[in-house]
């Protein structure tokens, strides 16, 4: 893998960056301190922004390791942060990386998740040059499984009772997709 950190990337809708200090307020203000966001997330609600503030700083003093990758997901029409991404895990010895993403409520059912994890699949396979990206939810959660499934990530199984959120012990469908299948999806005729 050739690691490069977190990139700047675009889409149509959207600017996917490093984080900034800057970018506390809007992320307090549009997903982190709404429970509904949080609900099914590893991570409580925020409390206050000062909270926001400190989990971005911890962020930011990461930003020039090559092999951390965490973005803001900023709506172009805005300008503002709306969500995350990012790799939560990775495994170098198989080439694989995981990715966690998190949107606030008033951009849901928009397709800008589905529209932000393409690019950030899309930038591993071919920039990073990872085997297999994939990604996890809690059962009680399927929107996020279709956004997964949206982007080209295969139902792999449901480990029961395999992950804890903020909701407790929870089982977690996972879903995978191969840089084979990326390009075989993705082939230019």
């Amino acid at each position: 893998m050739k690691h490069l950190g977190s990139k700047k990337l675009e889409t149509d809708r959207l600017i996917i960056r490093a984080f900034a200090p800057e970018d506390a307020g809007a992320m307090f203000r549009n997903w982190a301190n709404d429970p509904e966001v949080t609900e099914f997330l590893t991570w409580p609600t925020h409390g206050s922004v000062e909270v926001t503030k400190q989990v971005i700083a911890s962020w930011v003093e990461k930003g020039g390791d090559p092999t951390y990758y965490q973005w803001a997901i900023v709506w172009k029409e805005t300008m503002e942060p709306i969500g995350s991404i990012s790799a939560v895990d990775w495994n170098e010895d198989i080439c694989e990386v995981e990715i966690g993403y998190c949107i606030g409520k008033k951009w849901w059912h928009r397709g800008v998740t589905s529209e932000c994890f393409s690019e950030v699949i899309r930038f591993f396979f071919q920039e990073v040059g990872v085997n297999r990206i994939w990604a996890r939810h809690d059962a009680n959660n399927p929107h996020s499984g279709m956004v997964m499934k949206k982007c080209g990530l295969r139902h792999e199984g449901t480990l029961r009772q395999a992950g804890r959120n903020n909701q407790g012990i929870c089982d977690i469908c996972a879903y995978g997709i191969l840089r084979r299948d990326y390009e075989a999806e993705n082939a230019v005729e």
